[in-house]
């Protein structure tokens, strides 16, 4: 059954609205996109979403309690929680480097999750 559907393109800071209609997770028309880069963004909707992830994780040792992170590369949209909640149970040790992979792997993605800050050790 053919379905229109709408879609804000995050690829880059433009955020073209597009239109499309498509088959279950086939893409047959689009409208709106400025890009290419809008045709791939809607058929990885449609088939495997991702997403950047950023979120803080613990530091013991330094002036600030918490260093901002982020995933090296976009990870499974419907494992964004599951990451985050793994996440809350890591605690690091200063000093952190800024890209300093913090947790390699995550959960099995073949993504890392690094620093995105340094922090000092603060005694």
């Amino acid at each position: 059954m053919e379905e229109q559907r709408h879609f804000v393109c995050v690829t880059c800071p433009v955020g073209c609205n597009i239109e499309a209609k498509v088959r279950g997770t086939e893409l047959l028309t689009l409208v709106g996109n400025r890009c290419a880069r809008g045709v791939d963004f809607v058929k990885e909707e449609l088939t495997a979403p991702r997403r950047m992830l950023t979120t803080t994780v613990r530091v013991r040792g330094a002036a600030l309690p918490l260093v901002p992170v982020r995933s090296e590369a976009p990870v499974p949209k419907g494992r964004l929680l599951e990451i985050a909640a793994h996440l809350r149970d890591v605690v690091l040790d200063a000093p952190v480097a800024e890209h300093q992979v913090v947790c390699a792997d995550v959960l099995g993605t073949g993504v890392d999750i690094i620093a995105s800050r340094a922090l000092e050790r603060v005694d």
